[in-house]
């Protein structure tokens, strides 16, 4: 064979193998590209038949606590509005986290939501060192809910009626009160009280509102901070009193009970919100359905009327709207832990 013979077949032969090589290229860009379609189209489909089974609604605190009847107030009527059954679920522990890291690590497809507060969003990011998931990046902000109506109560052993007898008697007896705290906003509020009127009390931490209330009604804690919803039924009955509300305005379920600048004090600077949300990157179609529903049910009037019965300011939001305020209540709970002198653990 002639050497220009030898030349030809080599070029043939790079030639061929050119031609392999780019149809190799052009059926893995093919398959991609038909695979990203298929996923795209099942991903489109799963969307449009959403829901087709029921809705976990993860809720962070034990039943019967304002967060889990905030919680079921709405789950029956947007299982209405959806045509399908939501469910509670309630996480309790370690201040709202265990429920955020279990719906952080939920598949983002809509059926595994997060009634959260301000504990597992706001505080727990600023009172611990580490933790297992980010309020921003690990979730899918859906709508605001609204706002807990919280009081300040004593045990009716304690000689005070008002929050400055309240100051007066803790100054002449430093350390002789216990305070029960049920939750985060519990804990923040009574040490920047303490903190910002130089009161010492000793503090005996629950896992919830409903567990305190045990040992409050006994007399074995005799200040706290807590929602209406577990404590008002004893002030009903004597056995609690009320003596401040950290409402900007009075509250209709206790009308007699003072906000702080009535009793001649600054307002403490802490929210008690909730809100609803999902894992991250759910898909805006999803995300915005639920934002419309849950909207549309927090505006009823039925609705509204349920939670003014447990003392809850009812409000919803847009997704944006809500994923501003989890940013700034991230700050503003930061500078009071801050101020009111806790340590992150």
């Amino acid at each position: 064979m002639t050497i220009e013979a030898l030349s030809v077949m080599k070029h043939q032969m790079m030639t061929a193998q050119k031609a392999n090589a780019y149809a190799c290229i052009f059926f893995t860009l093919f398959s991609l590209a038909f695979t990203l379609l298929s996923t795209s189209n099942a991903a489109a489909e799963a969307v449009n038949a959403y829901p087709s089974r029921p809705i976990r609604l993860v809720v962070p605190f034990p039943p019967g606590g304002s967060a889990d009847i905030v919680a079921r107030v709405i789950a029956k009527p947007l299982g209405e509005l959806l045509g399908q059954a939501v469910f509670i679920d309630n996480k309790p522990g370690a201040d709202g986290a265990i429920a955020a890291e279990y719906v952080a690590q939920a598949e983002p497809d809509g059926y595994t939501l997060f009634m959260a507060t301000y504990g597992a969003m706001s505080a727990v990011p600023a009172l611990h060192k580490t933790i297992h998931y980010d309020a921003i990046a690990d979730f899918t902000p859906i709508t605001a809910t609204g706002k807990f109506a919280f009081f300040l109560f004593v045990h009716p052993s304690v000689p005070a009626h008002t929050l400055p007898e309240l100051i007066e008697f803790a100054h002449k007896h430093p350390g002789l009160l216990n305070y029960g705290t049920g939750n985060t906003g519990a804990i923040v509020a009574t040490a920047e009280l303490s903190a910002t009127n130089k009161i010492e009390m000793t503090h005996v931490p629950y896992k919830g509102e409903v567990p305190a209330m045990n040992d409050f009604l006994a007399g074995r804690v005799q200040v706290m901070f807590a929602t209406s919803a577990n404590a008002l039924p004893w002030v009903q009955r004597g056995k609690l009193r009320a003596v401040v509300t950290l409402l900007d305005k009075r509250s209709p379920l206790l009308p007699d009970v003072p906000t702080m600048a009535e009793s001649g004090l600054h307002h403490l600077h802490i929210v008690p919100w909730s809100g609803v949300f999902g894992p991250a990157k759910m898909p805006a179609q999803l995300t915005n359905r639920l934002s419309v529903a849950i909207n549309e049910i927090l505006n009823r009037a039925d609705i509204q009327a349920e939670f003014a019965q447990q003392g809850f300011e009812g409000a919803g939001s847009s997704p944006e709207q809500l994923q501003a305020y989890v940013k700034d209540q991230l700050k503003v709970w930061g500078r009071t832990i801050q101020l009111a002198g806790l340590k992150p653990e």
